[in-house]
Order: C-alpha cells, then structure tokens, then sequence
C-alpha cells in the first residue's frame, strides 16, 4: 500500500499539534521545521484539515494552528478520508473491469479483506495513540499493538 505524502504531512501534523496543545497557536513554519516537511505543502495540508474540521487555525501575527478536537476523538482514518481517501490495494478492487477474470479471482476475496483490516486499524488508531508512540520512544520503550 501506498500512502499519499498529503496523507503522511498530516498526520505529523496533527499529531505536532497536538504535542503543543495547550501553548497556544502554533505557526506552520515550526510544524515544517520540526516535521520536515516543505512550508508550502504544509499550508495547503493544513488548509484541507482546517475545512474538514479537524485543525482550528487562526491569521494575523498572534495567529497559528491548533486541533478542532480532541486527539483521541481524530483516527488515521479520518485523516485518510480527508487527503486523499483509502488507496486501493490492486484496481480490480474499485473497478471490476479492470480484470477479465475478476469473476473467477481468486484473489479478490483476500484482498478485500486485507483492505478491511488496514481500515480497522486505521480507524482504531487515534493521533492521542501516536502522540503517547511518540512519548514512549523519547522514554526509550517501545509499545506494541
């Protein structure tokens, strides 16, 4: 699987955000720095998750960025849907004529059911998990699951 760079951005993005919750609005350019990720794209990134309502942000000197929600109330999912949407394992998934032997695949079922899986986990995954990945790791320990 792919995963869209918009996608990538955004969750560091969020999950940024979200480690400076509390401090304040934070700027783009500081997010693109601490993250890594061009200024430019980060705007236009934030901007999306700004009108899908997960980011709040502010203009004007004193102004910046911050989370609409809670961290635990936003999942990979979300982000997912709102950048760029689920990619598609193989085409044959979206558009069964694509193949021409989609009705006598064998492959299909399975992955269809990769697909449900990666969603679940997406949709269980939430920026509050990641943050507290994040925190383990600057601890030195690992967290499994």
């Amino acid at each position: 699987m792919h995963v869209p760079v918009q996608v990538d951005y955004g969750i560091r993005a969020l999950v940024d955000l979200a480690e400076h919750a509390g401090h304040g609005p934070v700027h783009a350019a500081d997010i693109a720095k601490r993250q890594g990720i061009p200024e430019p794209f980060l705007a236009r990134v934030l901007l999306t998750l700004n009108r899908q309502g997960l980011v709040a942000s502010q203009r004007g000197p004193q102004g910046g960025h911050g989370l609409a929600r809670e961290p635990a109330s936003i999942t990979m999912g979300m982000v997912m849907d709102c950048l760029g949407g689920m990619p598609v394992l193989v085409t044959c998934m979206d558009d069964l004529s694509n193949c021409g032997i989609s009705a006598n695949c064998t492959q299909r079922e399975v992955w269809g059911v990769v697909e449900e899986a990666m969603r679940k986990i997406l949709d269980a995954t939430t920026i509050a998990d990641l943050v507290e990945r994040v925190r383990a790791a600057d601890r030195g320990l690992a967290l499994v699951g």
